[in-house]
């Protein structure tokens, strides 16, 4: 069976390689781009006011990434022992791993349970909201998304764009907000082949395999003319379910996002 795994091109070989480990035929099919900061110095200032937070939110293991490579020289650090005492809170092993790679001391971390049934902000805020009070300041560090305007144009919001669910509650809470945008999402490069094989994985038993709606909206983009109702996917989250049907899959499998349980339902389409 083969499966296209259409995360960015960095965050899907660990996918892709267990995938063609466990004997599915396996591509990379990159959906979303991924770009440095559009404003470094936007980032760097973030860095520079670090200590006036609470805690610093990542939304992803890129937000995590492209943070940490532009801190500054004798930046504020994220230990246990640090007289600032900073939370850092992730939604999931992805971003979790993104920051030992940073070498954050994982004491300083808050995560929803590996157990969960999902990784996202509603699993998140069940996890710190007891921390949350009048005047807890948060810093929610994402990226800038590749809506295209009617010219063709991608432009960005200053403040990133994504779900407002956790900074919603947060300030429902009593707490402050700000963003920083640490990287910018932007459309695929979409080769002629690319195009073919995806044509091709509409109707030939492939499994596309999704963790985010944004992807499924380039995918639209790239191939409009494309039908997809013979085509089969396994996505993360409800949300993402939610946009493959309306794009016309007929066949959507929801999964947790660990590869055991990708495998697995993977396997139930097959």
């Amino acid at each position: 069976m083969r499966v296209l795994v259409t995360r960015p091109k960095k965050e899907a070989q660990q996918w892709v390689q267990a995938l063609i480990d466990a004997g599915y035929e396996a591509l990379s099919f990159p959906l979303i781009g991924v770009l440095p900061a559009p404003d470094a110095q936007a980032v760097v200032a973030a860095w520079g006011r670090l200590a006036s937070f609470d805690a610093v939110m990542f939304v992803s293991g890129n937000a995590v990434d492209h943070f940490f490579a532009l801190k500054p020289a004798l930046s504020l650090e994220f230990t246990d022992e640090s007289a600032t005492k900073i939370r850092v809170f992730v939604t999931g092993p992805g971003s979790l791993s993104a920051l030992k790679r940073a070498q954050i001391d994982t004491r300083c971390i808050d995560m929803p349970d590996r157990e969960a049934g999902q990784f996202d902000s509603e699993s998140l805020w069940g996890v710190v909201a007891a921390q949350v009070r009048p005047g807890f300041r948060v810093l929610i560090v994402r990226g800038a998304g590749s809506a295209l305007g009617s010219d063709g144009d991608a432009s960005p919001a200053a403040d990133g764009a994504g779900r407002d669910w956790f900074a919603d509650h947060v300030r429902a809470a009593g707490g402050e907000v700000e963003f920083v945008v640490a990287y910018q999402r932007c459309m695929p490069e979409m080769t002629e082949a690319d195009r073919a094989l995806a044509q091709q994985a509409a109707a030939d038993g492939t499994v596309w395999l999704f963790s985010s709606s944004e992807a499924i909206a380039n995918l639209l983009a790239v191939c409009p003319e494309q039908e997809w109702c013979q085509a089969k996917a396994v996505v993360t989250h409800s949300r993402i379910a939610r946009a493959a049907r309306e794009a016309g899959f007929s066949v959507v499998c929801e999964s947790r996002p660990t590869l055991a349980a990708l495998m697995a339902s993977i396997e139930s389409l097959g």
